[in-house]
């Protein structure tokens, strides 16, 4: 008989304009090749971009917060395995599912460290530098917290692997390291990516209800794009997301080539065509998703520390790396005209993929994994007995707010 999976999803898949929706999708995958009945479950609405998920033959579910509903619905599903999209999500809904099905694997998928992107943009604000961010914070306790409740908790970046294991002394047997996966045809696909001669000006994509990705148009706008703009005053600079709020929206000038193009519905084809992406991202945590699709069609990227974190391991950035602007100007240009230094870039990428995010070699040992802690489930619980301890009714705060609003909502 088939194992059951319940993911408890923040919001529907978005693939085409979130990497959080390519990160999902990329799950569903790897538990779809396990043989896995697959059950998708949100207190959320799909939108126009969201993935039909019934076409990949996954049951969809609405549920709803604070109600019994949802224990009734788990006492009929009986999962043997439940994700939970993002700690919000477990907080919800995790102490729901250790009551009606003590027996389910807990899986939680960080997207990635939501304590540590908020402690960056807090610094962004104030001025302060990023090695200086404070992480100790309320945020950072909740997420920890349901980290230690889970059985596993999936991470997209070595670094915030590293983070948990060695500055909140997290154990590594908590933890899985899963980046973005890319599938071997990607691979054969690069002798056929579009040379130097048939691409021109720049790119900028990215969700823009996603605050470094609004910070970063901001910084394009006041400060980079005019300054390239003055060495290439022909070049345009083309800025691709949904979710556009107006001030971006108004950003708009075709006299000086900011072009705020909208949503982009194949990300290949506009990638493709541009021969330089620039992502000067302030703060943010995780992996990039579109430095990641940008090294796969063959397109360089200029950068900052934030941007290239946990994506490059030894190997030499595909593009430039700096947050200091003049230095990021100055890069962007001599990309833009030298067809050396632009080729050595995109080759740089493709050799980054092929060394760090090849789906093979992820899968088998994911799954191997997720077999051995279904198989001695009880054994892992005692070995990290603190996930327990945040079990008990006396720390389940969150609980017993969920049961006041269900008994207030019935009234």
């Amino acid at each position: 008989m088939k194992k059951k999976l319940l993911i408890i999803g923040h919001t529907f898949p978005e693939p085409n304009t979130t990497a959080a929706g390519s990160r999902m999708l990329q799950l569903i995958d790897l538990f779809q090749a396990q043989d896995v009945e697959i059950t998708f479950a949100s207190t959320a609405g799909s939108s126009e971009y969201s993935t039909d998920l019934s076409r990949m033959r996954i049951s969809v579910v609405s549920i709803e917060l604070n109600s019994n509903s949802f224990n009734a619905f788990l006492e009929q599903l009986q999962p043997e395995i439940v994700l939970f999209d993002r700690f919000v999500t477990e907080e919800q809904f995790g102490w729901r599912v250790a009551e009606t099905c003590p027996n389910a694997l807990r899986i939680l998928d960080t997207e990635d460290l939501h304590f540590l992107r908020k402690a960056r943009e807090e610094a962004f604000k104030k001025g302060v530098s990023m090695n200086e961010v404070n992480l100790f914070t309320e945020t950072a306790k909740r997420e920890l917290a349901s980290i230690w409740r889970c059985d596993l908790s999936l991470l997209i970046s070595e670094v915030e692997f590293n983070l948990l294991t060695e500055t909140f002394q997290i154990p590594k047997t908590m933890l899985w390291y899963l980046p973005f996966l890319v599938a071997s045809e990607a691979f054969t696909e690069k002798e056929n990516r579009p040379s130097f001669e048939v691409r021109d000006h720049f790119v900028a994509v990215g969700n823009l209800k996603h605050a470094p990705n609004v910070a970063a148009v901001v910084l394009l706008k006041q400060k980079i794009w005019p300054a390239i703009r003055q060495h290439l005053p022909q070049a345009e600079l083309h800025i691709y997301g949904a979710y556009a709020p107006q001030h971006i929206q108004e950003m708009h000038s075709p006299n000086t080539g900011f072009l705020i193009m909208g949503w982009a519905p194949t990300i290949s084809e506009v990638m493709q065509k541009s021969k330089i992406q620039l992502a000067p991202l302030p703060f943010g945590a995780g992996l990039k998703g579109k430095i990641l699709d940008a090294m796969r069609y063959g397109l360089p990227t200029v950068t900052t520390p934030v941007g290239a974190e946990g994506m490059f391991g030894e190997t030499e950035a595909p593009g430039s790396v700096s947050d200091h602007w003049d230095t990021f100007v100055a890069a962007s240009v001599q990309l833009y005209q030298n067809k050396t230094e632009w080729q050595l870039a995109q080759n740089s990428g493709f050799s980054i993929l092929e060394a760090r995010f090849k789906k093979e070699d992820f899968s088998t040992v994911f799954a191997h994994t997720i077999s051995q802690l279904l198989a001695t489930l009880e054994t892992h619980r005692i070995k990290h007995f603190m996930g327990q301890i945040l079990q008990h009714q006396s720390l389940q705060a969150t609980k017993y707010l969920s049961k006041w609003i269900a008994e207030k909502n019935k009234n």
